[in-house]
C-alpha cells in the first residue's frame, strides 16, 4: 500500500491592535484680518495673514481640557512693531506697544472669533507689523501671534483685528 503524506498546517492571524499607534491630529489654525479704518469710517488698508498658535497657547488648551482647568480664559489683544517671524517659542511679542480687552469672543463650534478694536488715539504707531491673543491685561499666556506687513496708522485712525482660530 502506497501512502501519500502531505503536511497541513493552519496559520491564524489576530490582531488586536498591539504595535499599531492610533493618531488623531487635531490642527489648530489661526487666520488674522487687520483693517485700519480713517477718521471719516471708510476702509484704507487691510492686511491678512495665517498666525502661529504658539507653544505656551497649545499648552493652555490642554489645561483647559483638563478637570482642573488652569489660567483664564483669551480676553486681550495686543499690537506691537517687530517684524521678525513668529516661532513656536514666542510667549511674547516682539516689540508690543498696546494691549486692549477683546471687544468679543464668539465660539461657533469648533471656531473661536476673537476681535479687539484700537479707537482714534489708542495704538498709534506708523510701524504696526504685529499682533497677539492673551490670557491677561499685562504678562499672561499667548495663544497665538501674527505678523503683518507694516501699516501706518494715525492718530485719527481706528484698527480693527479680527482673529478667527479653528481647532480641528
Amino acid at each position: 500500500m502506497i501512502e501519500d503524506i502531505v503536511p497541513v498546517s493552519d496559520e491564524i492571524a489576530l490582531s488586536v491592535g498591539r504595535g499599531r499607534v492610533l493618531e488623531d491630529d487635531v490642527p489648530i489654525r489661526g487666520h488674522v484680518l487687520v483693517e485700519l479704518f480713517g477718521p471719516d469710517g471708510e476702509l484704507k488698508e487691510t492686511r491678512e495673514v495665517d498666525n502661529l498658535v504658539v507653544t505656551a497657547g497649545k499648552n493652555h488648551i490642554a489645561d483647559r481640557l483638563s478637570t482642573s482647568p488652569g489660567g483664564a480664559a483669551m480676553g486681550w489683544m495686543e499690537i506691537g512693531t517687530s517684524s521678525t517671524a513668529p516661532a513656536a517659542g514666542d510667549t511674547t511679542l516682539g516689540a508690543a506697544i498696546d494691549r486692549n480687552a477683546l471687544t468679543s469672543a464668539i465660539d461657533a463650534g469648533n471656531v473661536i472669533t476673537y476681535v479687539g478694536d484700537w479707537a482714534a488715539g489708542d495704538g498709534t504707531n506708523s510701524a504696526l507689523r504685529e499682533a497677539g491673543i492673551f490670557n491677561a491685561a499685562s504678562a499672561g499666556t499667548m495663544l497665538a501671534r501674527a505678523v503683518y506687513t507694516l501699516i501706518d496708522k494715525g492718530a485719527l485712525d481706528t484698527l480693527k483685528i479680527t482673529w478667527t482660530v479653528t481647532i480641528g
